[in-house]
């Protein structure tokens, strides 16, 4: 009930924004909240642990967990977790920390073969879960190579403007790479547009303290959806809602996507 009423005055103060406006990033003082909010999440999904193991089993396809900024594969455990109780193929990206683009390491040069071999593995199309930059590192994973890809799920990712979050000063720190440069502005660009033939699910939270909800929705298209779930950024990998969603959106037949529908008792977890 806490989040939901956080969420109503979130999306009450985003109405006052013009929608053709740069994203900016969530204010500081929402960040206040985000490990309270988190730690009530993970409490909340030990709570709802029978009921989420109890879902149906999915197909045994093959699922590859991207972690976020800073991250590493052990910060969405609890993600693989689930998906192998699920009956899915879990793999980690196997990449260490997420340090983001760098000017010595090709970090996407060394994604394209880790899912490559994924892929060679499983003998089909791999799903892609990634979390904050992990799921921007996703959805380009998927445009590089869409014949390996079955479909992406982001989870409170920056598809868009670096502005519109707050940790992009982090990250020019940490990168030694600016913004405002050309090479970064190009990527930025191309960021939103569309990916053809693959499922996008783009899973944000409005009262999410470091991803702007703006950039965290895709921009609507062919086999796109935004879902929009009570969650805090650092909670995202432990949130009961966030978990049902995953299970639903995997456990469609491959070719045969719809969108999540949001009916019955489920508004009142997601929007």
């Amino acid at each position: 009930m806490y989040s939901n009423r956080v969420e109503d005055t979130i999306s009450q103060l985003d109405e006052t924004i013009a929608e053709d406006e740069s994203p900016t990033a969530p204010s500081w003082l929402w960040s206040l909240l985000e490990a309270p909010r988190a730690l009530a999440e993970a409490g909340s999904l030990l709570s709802a642990r029978a009921m989420l193991r109890n879902l149906p089993a999915g197909d045994g396809h093959a699922v590859m967990t991207l972690p976020g900024f800073l991250a590493s594969d052990r910060s969405m455990k609890t993600v693989r977790t689930y998906l192998r109780d699920w009956d899915y193929d879990a793999h980690r990206w196997e990449m260490g920390r997420n340090l983001g683009l760098s000017r010595t390491t090709d970090i996407e040069a060394m994604l394209d073969q880790r899912l490559q071999e994924i892929h060679e593995q499983s003998g089909g199309k791999v799903s892609l879960i990634g979390w904050s930059l992990g799921g921007m590192f996703a959805r380009e994973l998927a445009r590089r190579n869409p014949d390996w890809v079955r479909s992406v799920i982001t989870l409170g990712s920056p598809i868009g403007d670096p502005r519109g979050t707050n940790a992009w000063r982090l990250f020019e720190i940490i990168s030694g790479m600016n913004i405002d440069h050309e090479y970064i502005r190009r990527r930025v660009e191309k960021l939103r547009e569309p990916i053809h033939d693959i499922p996008m699910t783009a899973i944000y939270s409005k009262s999410d303290a470091i991803v702007s909800e703006k950039i965290a929705k895709l921009p609507p298209g062919t086999n796109v959806e935004n879902i929009g779930v009570a969650a805090s950024h650092f909670g995202m990998g432990y949130n009961p809602a966030v978990f049902f969603a995953i299970a639903d959106r995997l456990r469609q037949t491959e070719g045969e996507w719809q969108p999540f529908e949001i009916n019955g008792l489920r508004k009142f977890f997601f929007h």
